[in-house]
């Protein structure tokens, strides 16, 4: 239900006298429009807008009653995504934060064709979302479930809390039957994966090849240098020890570089 106050707003004057002669909505040539529907946004910012037609539209007082439905052929859209070409539709930034029914001359499937990301190949053996959603706050650790690393891990928490992010492992969460692919929805989802390379364990080994394929920001770390495979040891890591002194100094290096990776967007 949309406040027959709210119709129009940032919508060109031409457009307004074009679907209001005379002060009264032409319904049936509004619901023959495209439409893009947008949630607004708020909060961590996770919202997405669907394509699809108003299906029916009436008068309930004050009010304009709409029924919907989406193009199940279209993909949703991150927000965060749209607001990047959201000029190219004549979307101001506030539209993003109110409720209201807005007409724009524009084309609306050319834009979305121009601006549009392609799918992601499926792998076989695990899925990914069809849209690519990391959580700006969110830190993964990627270890070898044993209680030995238990202590490694709250350090990892504590560190991330320490600027403002919050760290999880797959042992966290279960929401799928099968363990391997909650770690690749949590990897997916994260934007730091921390991988403890301490015993050349190869699932480790498996989620730093993962994470590095979707493009994620990954820190290495070990109890034990030689425990880097020769193929990543062109890159950066943090040696450490698993001790209260130890811990404590593999906070200060890592609180360092999630600092930096978060400061840069």
């Amino acid at each position: 239900m949309m406040p027959e106050g709210r119709t129009f707003e940032a919508t060109e004057q031409s457009l307004v006298d074009r679907f209001k002669p005379e002060g009264q909505l032409d319904i049936n040539a509004l619901i023959a429009l495209p439409t893009l529907f947008v949630q607004e946004t708020f909060g961590p910012c996770d919202q997405v807008a669907r394509v699809g037609k108003i299906t029916r539209a009436r008068m309930n007082e004050h009010n304009i009653v709409l029924e919907y439905s989406y193009d199940l052929g279209i993909p949703p859209i991150p927000n965060k995504t749209l607001e990047g070409f959201a000029a190219e539709l004549d979307i101001v930034k506030f539209e993003f934060h109110r409720t209201h029914w807005s007409v724009k001359d524009v084309d609306l499937y050319r834009t979305l064709l121009k601006n549009s990301q392609p799918r992601r190949q499926q792998p076989k053996v695990f899925q990914l979302a069809e849209i690519e959603n990391i959580e700006p706050s969110l830190v993964s650790a990627m270890m070898p479930f044993s209680s030995n690393f238990n202590a490694v891990y709250a350090a990892l928490k504590r560190t991330a809390e320490s600027v403002g992010l919050r760290c999880r492992r797959a042992d966290d969460i279960w929401e799928n039957p099968a363990v391997i692919q909650d770690v690749v929805w949590l990897i997916d989802r994260s934007r730091v994966v921390i991988c403890d390379c301490t015993g050349r364990n190869p699932n480790v080994f498996y989620e730093i090849g993962i994470a590095h394929t979707l493009g994620r920001e990954v820190i290495l770390i070990t109890q034990v240098e030689a425990d880097i495979p020769f193929d990543l040891r062109h890159l950066r890591y943090i040696p450490y020890l698993n001790n209260g002194e130890g811990l404590d100094k593999l906070s200060t290096s890592l609180k360092l570089r999630l600092s930096d990776i978060r400061g840069n967007p």
